[in-house]
């Protein structure tokens, strides 16, 4: 399906609006969500079901040629058999009429793009995490979602209403002004809605083609480099020569006491039970929406803080260097892995990527992922071999510079800009002269000196004698330092 491409001097953005349904609205959205997962559960069922009767052909000794056709997952093929099969099929004739045919629709997409990522996922063809032969949504645990692309969709003069197919006017719980007075001046066409339960609240999310003219910045000239941390949010250390430090909010650790209180409430009561089929009571239902209130304060509180951040410094800066941390692998460390997840490093990094290039069209620097940020002086260059997570201040042996550890690695970061020389972003992808060899564990964050294995002549088990591995592990100096101005 050939993607939607907006005008120049266009962009795509999405308003989302907490709604407000009566009684009747809300029992509509339900209906609508649980039609498009009755949808998405027939697509995966009606296309499984060629490959188990191939296989079950195939043991019978039944040639290729002769096997049952395989059944098509494109969209056009779905919607073409849900059409002919929703009038007579059980499961869908009684009531399908009650809803949008963009509920089905809905469902139907998400499964062709999930048949279509588990085919390029096993033939290669997709990056990322491998993904699985799509399964059945459980009524239980799927989100409510549902999407729709055609029918009256448009927010009302009075800035407190939105129209959508076959739910009619519904409140919104704050003003849509943001979006009625672009709708009203001509700059936004609306293209879709999308309406979802989360955080225990209906939202409408607009889908408009928004004209947006790019936003000059205030210092254009000026590089910054961001150091995210646990203990400081992040640091930031521009081309001037100027640090700040952005403090952790730490909104969960704030929460924590009125967690543990909610959740310990919440054990005392009556919850379900899958292996026995026992529901839930209800004050096990009032205690579990208590619980889950302090979780989405917690989730809106964190994303007002990374917006207000993100918008500050792709405001200010022409150049934003940000590090390419490995996440997924940090939250593995036990003891940090609650403040890092807590802190947000990936959702900063995806702020700026939009922000800086959509909004204000500056430039983005990526640092590699192994590029020693903290362990290299920002004054001389010299690189050290190991530098604990514990030692916070750094000390260098050649220039005897002392200087908190993060406030070296932002001015690292920020001299690292003048060295991107090829355009991509990736401070990785660099021509730059050949550097002198590195010791082991100097070019690696989380990675340190260990005893080499491989068996040598007149020493068992090659193991490094004290003086040698303190020679391989000494302090080394750049061939060209990176230097702030």
């Amino acid at each position: 399906m050939k993607k939607f491409q907006p005008q120049p001097g266009f962009v795509v953005q999405a308003f989302r609006f907490a709604l407000d349904p009566n009684a009747s609205q809300e029992a509509a959205l339900r209906s609508h969500c649980g039609a498009a997962r009755a949808a998405y559960n027939w697509a995966v069922g009606w296309v499984t079901a060629s490959w188990w009767q191939r296989r079950a052909e195939a043991t019978y000794g039944i040639p290729e040629q002769h096997l049952t056709q395989w059944r098509p997952w494109s969209l056009p093929s779905l919607r073409k058999a849900f059409n002919a099969a929703k009038y007579a099929d059980p499961r869908f004739a009684s009531w399908w009429e009650e809803n949008s045919k963009e509920a089905y629709s809905t469902g139907l997409a998400n499964a062709s793009a999930a048949f279509a990522n588990y085919a390029k996922s096993k033939n290669g063809r997709r990056r990322g995490q491998r993904m699985g032969v799509p399964r059945f949504k459980s009524k239980r645990k799927a989100r409510l979602a549902c999407r729709f692309t055609t029918g009256t969709i448009r927010v009302e003069t009075d800035g407190r209403h939105v129209t959508l197919p076959r739910l009619g006017t519904v409140r919104t719980h704050e003003p849509t002004g943001k979006l009625l007075t672009r709708v009203q001046a001509g700059t936004a066409r609306i293209l879709s809605a999308t309406v979802r339960h989360e955080r225990g609240r209906w939202f409408v999310s607009l889908q408009a083609e928004v004209k947006r003219e790019l936003e000059r910045v205030t210092r254009p000239e000026v590089v910054v480099g961001i150091d995210l941390g646990v203990k400081s949010l992040a640091v930031m250390a521009d081309s001037t020569g100027e640090i700040r430090t952005v403090p952790n909010p730490g909104h969960y650790d704030g929460a924590l006491k009125q967690l543990r209180r909610a959740s310990r409430t919440v054990s005392r009561r009556q919850g379900p039970d899958r292996r026995t089929g026992r529901k839930p009571s209800k004050r096990w239902e009032k205690a579990n929406t208590v619980r889950n209130r302090v979780h989405h304060r917690v989730a809106n509180l964190r994303a007002d803080a990374l917006h207000k951040l993100t918008a500050t410094v792709a405001a200010e800066y022409g150049t934003v260097v940000v590090e390419d941390l490995n996440v997924a692998g940090m939250l593995k460390n036990r003891r940090l892995a609650r403040r890092i997840a807590d802190a947000g490093f990936g959702e900063i990094r995806r702020q700026l990527h939009y922000k800086t290039r959509q909004r204000h069209a500056t430039r983005l620097v990526v640092a590699d992922r192994w590029y020693p940020s903290s362990k290299i002086c920002s004054g001389c260059g010299t690189v050290k071999a190991k530098l604990p997570l514990h030692v916070r201040t750094y000390q260098c042996d050649a220039c005897h510079l002392v200087i908190d550890r993060d406030d070296n690695a932002a001015r690292n970061l920020a001299a690292l800009a003048a060295a991107v020389v090829t355009g991509t972003g990736v401070a990785g992808d660099q021509d730059t002269p050949d550097r002198v060899s590195k010791p082991r564990g100097a070019d690696r964050k989380t990675r340190t000196t260990r005893l080499r294995r491989k068996a040598e002549a007149g020493r068992a088990g090659g193991a490094t004698l004290p003086h040698q591995q303190q020679e391989e592990t000494r302090d080394r100096t750049q061939a060209e330092p990176l230097t702030l101005w």
